[in-house]
């Protein structure tokens, strides 16, 4: 697990720095649409669990609160943009494997880019479930550690009870993770806990990985970039190994 993760969680908190702040934030504002209109319009966090999950994300990331709130403000209203989340696989050079989430007002559209950037890069998409088995989709929870109270052996026993399956202990994080099933019940012991969560999603991790020299790793970073430059690409997961060389590529 560890070696598999490692990449999404290194990513995420480049990508909490880089110069797409504003695209994460769009992507932020669609994970708070989606929720308020996939629970009948509810706008309230406290009875809309999905929606408080949005709001912690975005604060995670240091959204300001005048945005989370005029975010709510515009799901709710009557002139509110309409969602659909589609999801696509495919190859990308090398044969590493693409699974890709996106939030879109135009399907149409999204599929058009997704084919487009997969061809520029020398890839190919897939037809849905054909790649469903490499990956597992997992509930992953990021804490901080600093605003952590707890000892950490005591809290794994803790989080036992809520379907952790697995924890990483990392040097300012502390890393959570769930079967899909209990991504609900984990963000509910929590929440319990009073324990601050920096990032809480279903990510889908690889259930084997293949390892690339760096040239070829060169490539596999370009079409993740090109992906996570399109605006209707929420999630990219691919099974590309984070190895140390593949790493100081992402932190150059």
């Amino acid at each position: 697990m560890a070696g598999h993760s490692k990449w999404a969680n290194i990513k995420h908190r480049k990508g909490a720095q880089d110069k797409r702040r504003g695209k994460i934030f769009t992507r932020l504002i669609k994970d708070i649409t989606v929720a308020i209109k996939e629970n009948n319009n509810n706008g309230d966090p406290e009875t809309n669990p999905a929606l408080r999950n949005a709001i912690q994300n975005a604060r995670g990331e240091n959204m300001p609160k005048d945005n989370i709130e005029r975010a709510i403000k515009k799901a709710t209203g009557a002139n509110a943009d309409t969602y659909d989340q589609i999801t696509f696989e495919g190859y990308g050079p090398h044969g590493i494997a693409f699974f890709i989430e996106c939030t879109t007002d135009n399907t149409n559209r999204t599929v058009a880019n997704v084919r487009a950037i997969f061809n520029k890069h020398d890839g190919t998409l897939g037809t849905n479930g054909s790649l469903e088995f490499i990956f597992n989709r997992t509930g992953v929870f990021t804490i901080d550690k600093e605003n952590l109270d707890w000892d950490l052996e005591e809290l794994q026993l803790e989080l036992i009870e809520g379907g952790a399956t697995s924890y990483e202990d990392e040097d300012d994080i502390f890393i959570v993770y769930t079967e899909y099933t209990d991504f609900g019940s984990m963000s509910a012991l929590l929440e319990k806990l009073k324990i601050e969560v920096k990032n809480a999603e279903l990510q889908r991790i690889p259930v084997t990985t293949n390892e690339l020299d760096v040239e070829s790793a060169k490539d596999i970073l370009k079409l993740i970039d090109a992906f996570e430059d399109d605006d209707d690409v929420q999630k990219v997961f691919h099974n590309m190994e984070a190895t140390d060389e593949v790493l100081k590529l992402l932190e150059s």
